[in-house]
């Protein structure tokens, strides 16, 4: 088969050809992959956490990048027949840019399983729907208002909050994108982390400007109350960032304090850890935190390209990271979210992708935390 370049009208011409061979293909069949390229990961075979002997605790499922998740059904080992059908579609010359993230920040995940990811460059949030193998990105925040600095997301029952540091609110949108209500327009300062709960019906936002905690009726929107100021003694706060929930616990990561305080939904002051350092285990620079089923922790440390983690009482049990952009590997991370399946999402910030690792259970977690006290030993900067 001979190719020549040709116009637009003439390959449309040779498509409408082509698809009356074909009844029934007008729209070729698309999956979604968690792992669009083997070859970028740097193996093919499942990589494990921590390294063997140790008993694995967690595996590396996937990643999210944009639409290269997204492929024809076997596009993968197309062959010369697929390849001519891109081409006179004109979906091989690359003529505009490829829908991918840039600098993800944050995210969360549905209970119907859609990927909701922040990003601040692309100034929108992204949508990840694996089940209907689409890809949809949310550009206002308000009807004729667009996102300017997405950074928190949360999911209820039939809303997606997200909270916006530049445009100063929580913008609430429809499950299909649609803006409607904003919550803390005049009042909040520089909202940047978002989560709701769904037993009281509070949505909780962590204002880095105010350096405080300010809590919302998810249906009126009102401010009920706030808490916490700037300081470092326990229940203040120096640049409060990012949130999670867990057993009505609030989780806060006070990132110019080097730690994360824990609070009652009323605002009591329950528990901290972290501090500053050199060592792996330390929190110079935390961003991102979440908690799994098991009540384990993870903590975005950015400074040093780390996913940490530990304990329910915050005792460090296992690292995951190290600059780079292989599996693994982080380039300035900043969110990480968890959902009902053992999965943990990391916003990989500078390297443009959201990488997913899968718990695979606690086994004794006194063993896990003797096993991995080695690392406390080593320094960060030697990684």
């Amino acid at each position: 088969m001979i190719f020549f370049r040709c116009s637009a009208s003439v390959r449309l011409l040779w498509l409408a050809c082509l698809l009356s061979l074909f009844s029934g293909c007008v729209q070729p069949p698309v999956t979604f992959d968690y792992r669009p390229d083997v070859t970028a990961t740097g193996a093919e075979e499942a990589l494990y956490w921590p390294a063997a002997p140790e008993v694995p605790r967690y595996r590396y499922y996937g990643q999210l990048l944009g639409e290269d998740n997204f492929f024809v059904v076997g596009e993968k080992t197309r062959g010369v027949v697929e390849r001519a059908f891109r081409w006179l579609a004109g979906l091989d010359d690359h003529k505009e840019a490829p829908v991918v993230l840039q600098r993800p920040q944050s995210g969360a995940v549905g209970e119907d399983g859609r990927i909701y990811v922040s990003d601040v460059s692309r100034q929108g949030v992204y949508v990840f729907d694996p089940a209907a193998a689409q890809l949809s990105i949310w550009e206002y925040a308000e009807e004729g208002v667009r996102f300017q600095l997405p950074i928190g997301v949360a999911v209820t029952e039939d809303r997606v909050l997200v909270a916006d540091a530049a445009l100063g609110y929580v913008a609430v949108l429809s499950h299909l994108g649609v803006p409607g209500a904003t919550l803390g327009k005049g009042v909040l300062n520089h909202p940047t982390g978002v989560v709701w709960n769904e037993a009281l019906g509070r949505v909780y936002v962590a204002d880095r400007g105010d350096n405080d905690i300010k809590v919302f009726d998810i249906d009126s929107g009102a401010l009920l109350f706030e808490f916490g100021e700037f300081g470092e003694n326990e229940g203040q706060f120096n640049g409060p960032t990012y949130l999670a929930w867990h057993a009505q616990q609030l989780y806060v990561t006070d990132t110019l304090n080097s730690r994360i305080q824990v609070f009652s939904p009323s605002g009591e002051f329950l528990r901290s850890f972290g501090q500053r350092g050199l060592y792996i285990g330390n929190l110079p620079r935390p961003k991102g935190v979440a908690i799994d089923i098991d009540g384990n922790v993870y903590v975005v440390e950015s400074y040093y390209d780390y996913l940490l983690i530990f304990d329910a009482e915050g005792q460090f049990l296992l690292p995951i990271g190290g600059s780079g952009k292989q599996v693994g590997q982080f380039y300035l991370p900043a969110g990480v979210w968890t959902d009902a399946n053992n999965r943990i999402y990391v916003a990989d910030m500078f390297n443009g992708r959201v990488v997913i690792f899968e718990y695979l259970g606690d086994g004794d977690e006194s063993d896990v935390a003797e096993d991995n006290s080695a690392h406390l030993g080593r320094v960060a900067s030697g990684h």
